[in-house]
């Protein structure tokens, strides 16, 4: 299955029904995993909570967004 990740094209070696939380384990290093980040799964902003409950489909497009620290 293959779905864009931040614009990037990735192919899911797992079964057909993959879960946002399953596929952003494959995606983020465990730094990225254990910070902030927001979710948008094609252009709608998906909550924490909903990760394992939100099925990914062929061709999907799964926006990461970390915060930007500035002065």
């Amino acid at each position: 299955m293959k779905v864009l990740v931040n614009g990037q094209g990735y192919e899911l070696a797992l079964p057909t029904e993959q879960n946002l939380q399953q596929a952003l384990q494959l995606f983020l290093n465990n730094n990225q995993h254990q910070g902030t980040f927001a979710v948008a799964l094609n252009g709608e902003f998906i909550g924490k909570e909903s990760y394992q409950n939100t099925q990914l489909s062929a061709n999907d497009s799964v926006d990461v967004l970390f915060p930007i620290q500035g002065g």
